[in-house]
């Protein structure tokens, strides 16, 4: 039996049935650093989840520093071919994406998050000194302390740099959804006033972290450029110093939820205990469902979970039987689970189709990355006698994010508010809906445009030329705009929905399988991509994406994309509509 949260206890035990309930303390089991009951008034709210903010910022400024020239890095400094230099960075990045899933893990079951951002922020420090020790080997090895040094240069800076990236990549990857949610958990879900301003915690975590971006992406890509990699990394260091040291300087402010035990342990023992009951009749009253006696719940760290309608063969992992107990009178746990944990599974399940559904948008976004850019570096880029880099065009979603933020918390939820009489103007299921739709546009305007510029190269006689077409690129402006507006609603509502919605103890957990989806789109966008030539480069036919654009149909590609967000979109408005909402006590 899982021995991390008291379920096995009698069941007329009333331990922890006199919870402190005032207005003092908060009401959804946090606890201060000392491990008491946590004070609304000296603990949490903005002046700890500003500082977990602080700490966002710093912390993806340094990690997108890295991604974003990792491709120069290794083919200019370790003087790798372009294969390899693409084999290594998808490997690493496939790696950052499954190093949340650790994390969480390790957060929500034994270690908390505070605990398991210290550890992985200090794992990330060090990877961080490792890359900056790569970039400083060709000066250490020709200096009088060369000796110190293997005796071949060239394979010490490489065993280096990748020891130190891969470090960074579960460094930052594990800590990365435990800050989100920890610094969510600074204010109080029994507290209307408290739980409106999660919505804003969550706008303005997005925010820093596309601001970090833009400034890893100009400020700090240019150091690394022109006045070398031993600054780039220094810098990205500091940065990463400056906000470890400011997250633990407001520990004593913090407010603290205990970890709940393994949730994979949990989840088994509802479908064991399930099955194992699978020829027993439910009862009519679901109040003679077991559940755990007194005000708080029997996994660590959680509030009570109310039984809902629907999945209802796994409630009879909640019906009490003879067989149940055990010689000593204790329950079995993989024979018995209380409702709360019936219900978390339950929870997992109904979130299931409404992450699928968002996966689309996520292949929508990495189009950002590869058919947009390829657009743009086949139209006119010169303004004057100024170049305008196709792959820079992406700094306009980084600017229509950091401007639409505050517009949409200062001016739409208001707006919203009137309508709606909702304190955060509309809920995260509908914020998500309208991103899927402005994607929608996006993949649209694209399309259009490609159609214009296919059009110019057939009048101008370019259509066997691999050339640019006299169309300025400002017009690609529209489709990075409106995915911009997409990533405003739909990014920022599915980690609300995800922290909102998640089981109390799975937190940390259903916030990095809502990172997972970025890496789910991109591997549906590849596959999409891989299909488009087989189905159309037929019979001479050179397809929707040839290496020359000029005859190919990328219009097409963009209008399918278009259909398959629209088909998408209905399928999420199906699931949004039939989503039942958890219930906590």
């Amino acid at each position: 039996m899982d021995s991390s949260y008291q379920h096995d206890k009698p069941l007329l035990d009333e331990e922890n049935s006199s919870q402190v309930n005032t207005l003092e303390y908060t009401g959804d089991g946090s606890v201060c650093i000392r491990g008491h009951p946590a004070l609304r008034k000296h603990t949490g709210n903005w002046k700890g989840s500003s500082l977990a903010i602080v700490f966002s910022f710093c912390s993806y400024l340094a990690f997108t520093s890295i991604v974003k020239n990792l491709v120069s890095y290794l083919t200019k400094v370790l003087h790798e071919t372009n294969v390899a230099a693409a084999r290594d960075v998808a490997t690493w990045s496939g790696t950052s994406y499954l190093a949340p899933l650790v994390g969480a893990f390790l957060a929500d079951s034994y270690l908390g998050k505070y605990c398991t951002i210290l550890i992985f922020c200090t794992i990330f420090i060090i990877g961080l000194m490792m890359l900056l020790l790569s970039a400083a080997v060709p000066l250490i090895s020709t200096g009088p302390h060369s000796w110190i040094i293997w005796t071949d240069p060239v394979s010490s800076q490489n065993i280096i740099f990748f020891v130190g990236l891969y470090m960074v990549a579960l460094g930052y990857g594990a800590q990365c959804p435990c800050i989100s949610s920890f610094g969510a958990d600074q204010f109080d879900d029994t507290d209307e006033n408290e739980r409106t301003k999660k919505s804003s915690f969550f706008n303005w975590t997005y925010f820093v972290a596309n601001a970090g971006s833009l400034i890893s992406g100009t400020v700090i890509v240019w150091v690394q450029d022109h006045k070398g990699w031993i600054w780039g990394f220094t810098i990205s260091a500091l940065f990463v110093y400056l906000g470890f040291g400011t997250f633990i300087f407001g520990s004593s402010m913090y407010r603290f939820q205990k970890p709940g035990g393994s949730p994979l342990a949990r989840i088994c023992q509802v479908v064991v205990a399930a099955i194992h009951k699978r020829d027993k009749d439910l009862p009519c009253d679901s109040s003679v469902l077991y559940e755990f006696l007194g005000q708080s719940s029997a996994i660590e760290g959680s509030r009570k979970l109310e039984h809902t309608t629907g999945l209802k063969f796994f409630d009879r992992a909640a019906m009490v039987t003879p067989s149940d107990f055990e010689s000593d009178g204790l329950l079995n746990t993989w024979k018995i689970c209380t409702v709360t944990q019936v219900e978390e599974l339950k929870i997992l399940i109904r979130m299931f189709p409404v992450w699928a559904t968002m996966i689309l948008f996520a292949a929508v976004l990495d189009n950002m990355f590869s058919t947009f850019i390829e657009q743009g570096m086949v139209m006119e880029k010169h303004i004057g006698s100024f170049e305008i880099p196709a792959a820079s065009f992406q700094s306009i979603d980084v600017i229509a994010v950091l401007i639409l933020v505050p517009v949409y918390e200062r001016v739409l939820v208001p707006v919203f508010r009137k309508f709606t009489g909702r304190a955060n103007g509309i809920t995260p299921l509908q914020r998500m809906g309208i991103g899927l739709f402005f994607s929608m546009l996006s993949m649209v305007s694209a399309a259009l445009v490609e159609s214009n510029r296919l059009r110019i190269a057939q009048d101008e006689g370019l259509v066997h030329r691999k050339v640019a077409v006299p169309m300025s690129i400002l017009w690609q402006g529209p489709q990075y705009f409106l995915i911009g507006v997409g990533e405003v609603f739909s990014n920022i509502g599915l980690t609300e929905f995800f922290y909102q919605e998640s089981p109390d103890a799975m937190r940390s957990l259903c916030l990095a399988f809502s990172l997972a989806n970025v890496s789910a789109g991109s591997y549906l966008s590849s596959f999409i991509v891989s299909l488009v030539p087989v189905f159309t480069a037929r019979e001479g036919s050179p397809g929707w994406i040839p290496d020359n654009l000029n005859e190919g149909h990328l219009d097409r590609f963009f209008w399918m994309m278009a259909g398959l967000c629209f088909l998408n979109m209905l399928a999420f408005v199906f699931c949004a509509m039939r989503y039942k909402c958890k219930k906590a006590s």
